[in-house]
């Protein structure tokens, strides 16, 4: 379906920017016409939609910085893309903005397997490296489970993780340097080969900064040795407590999984008949425990893992006997999302952080939210670290249950930061969240975030109105929560 027709005002600034952008791109590197844009009207997070003036879609790093340069002119907004998977609304478009696509930049420039790094450029598929990589018995670590798909780019972005992130650490901890634009058209690098550079640590900084900084085009990435041998522990609960105390059993005694994974009954229902992974639907809760390294170091770690879990209160405890088998149990928690899918018309994935001693809590006040909005919630969690993506299904065609499925998961995001957690793991703030940030982060914080960006991008024209929330909008937030009853968050104290 078309948009609806633009204001004659619009209509001509859409005219102005395209006839401009046509001076530097091809005509195939650039799409105008309604139907040619609707399909980059949102990112994952479809609930927000909005049609930009343009898509730009250079093929190299020079298109990128001629794209720049006609935007910065013009004052012109500018939102950076990769694949489109994103769940905060991160790549949403901005109305009077171009959409920079960075598809086309899908090149591994170089890979080095005796120092372990491959420079890339946004556009390539995060699996893609690893594929890359293999014949030299290599692999890039982080694997969000959209890594069939998302680019690194858009991981540099939200600072991606994925279900090893525990062992093996984010995107930050995995990105040797990232190469950039600012939108003065400045050429930025941040980080480098050495351990150690001249000057100020930018990289931090830049990585899960979504789009506001800079325009990335080319990010070295950090190379590891293929595991030896790699072995999940599968292990079923019929109480959460209890599969929560087991993460706690677990990282106590001094042990860190390649992977730590919990799901819980409702969506291990939902994944199984899509998958077909071999989960306990007699379970209340399930944990998926992976241990790496040598034969002999799995061997012992697995009998250790099995256990502490069996102590903890475990049911069931199934040790997976080949590479095949392996895949198969995370197959079912790599796709909890589409498998989401098939059981309702509509979803909204979460994420937020808490303290891995607050799992069960949090659990059992989602319990309290799914009756109080009259919605169904199935949740799977990087239980290792704390993130959690609670999956609350809903129909966007019945009157109203888009407007209950915002409010319930804005109050698990409240509720995490009630319990000393934060409102995002690795999905970011994007347009979803930016309201969220004003209960988590005083004003003092908030601005300095603003002086951040504007030292970088002066003119707040890329990715402008995301993440950092003006003091009008907290105001807005805060009357909104008011007046819909739902602060504080009701029983639970701040700490």
């Amino acid at each position: 379906m078309e948009p609806s027709p633009l204001s004659p005002e619009r209509s001509r600034r859409r005219r102005d920017v395209l006839a401009a952008l046509a001076q530097v791109l091809p005509s195939d590197a650039l799409l105008g016409s309604p139907g040619e844009l609707v399909p980059y009207e949102c990112d994952g997070l479809s609930a927000l939609r909005q049609v930009p003036l343009a898509v730009a879609l250079p093929c190299d790093e020079a298109g990128v910085v001629a794209v720049l340069g006609v935007c910065r002119k013009l004052g012109v907004p500018v939102v950076a893309r990769g694949a489109g998977t994103g769940l905060s609304g991160g790549a949403l478009p901005h109305a009077d903005g171009v959409v920079l696509s960075l598809a086309r930049l899908n090149r591994i420039v170089a890979l080095d397997p005796l120092a372990g790094i491959a420079r890339v450029q946004p556009g390539v598929r995060n699996l893609s490296i690893s594929e890359a990589a293999a014949p030299h018995g290599l692999y890039y670590a982080p694997d969000p489970s959209s890594q069939i798909a998302c680019t690194i780019g858009g991981n540099v972005a939200e600072n991606s993780g994925g279900v090893h992130c525990l062992k093996y650490g984010l995107t930050l901890h995995n990105v040797l340097a990232v190469r950039g634009y600012t939108m003065d058209g400045e050429e930025l690098i941040c980080g480098g080969a050495a351990l150690d550079g001249p000057g100020l640590d930018l990289l931090p900084v830049v990585i899960g900064s979504e789009g506001l900084l800079l325009v990335v085009v080319e990010i070295t990435v950090r190379l590891l040795p293929r595991p030896a041998t790699a072995r999940v522990v599968m292990a079923s609960f019929d109480d959460v407590g209890r599969a929560c105390d087991s993460v706690a059993a677990i990282i106590a005694v001094g042990i860190i999984p390649a992977g730590l994974e919990m799901m819980d009954q409702g969506a291990s229902a939902a994944v199984e008949p899509f998958c077909h992974a071999g989960y306990d639907l007699s379970a209340a809760a399930i944990l998926l425990i992976e241990s790496d390294g040598t034969a002999a170091e799995v061997e012992d770690e697995i009998g250790r893992l099995s256990k502490i879990v069996r102590d903890a209160g475990a049911t069931a405890v199934a040790v997976s006997g080949s590479e095949a088998e392996r895949l198969r149990f995370w197959s079912g928690r790599k796709n909890a999302f589409p498998a989401a899918g098939r059981i309702s018309p509509d979803y909204y994935c979460m994420d937020g952080t808490i303290p891995r001693r607050q799992l069960a809590r949090v659990l059992g006040e989602i319990k309290r939210l799914e009756v109080r909005y009259g919605l169904r919630c199935i949740n799977v969690f990087h239980a290792g670290d704390g993130n959690l993506h609670p999956l609350i299904l809903f129909d966007a065609n019945a009157a109203g249950e888009w407007q209950r499925a915002e409010c319930f998961g804005t109050d698990i995001l409240e509720l995490c930061v009630a319990l000393g957690g934060t409102i995002t793991g690795e999905h970011g703030v994007g347009a979803e969240k930016i309201g969220t940030m004003c209960s988590q982060f005083s004003d003092g914080e908030r601005a300095a975030f603003a002086a951040v960006k504007s030292a970088f991008d002066p003119a707040g024209l890329l990715n402008p109105a995301k993440v950092i929330p003006t003091l009008h909008r907290c105001a807005e937030y805060g009357r909104q929560r008011v007046h819909a009853g739902q602060l504080p968050f009701a029983g639970l104290e701040r700490f």
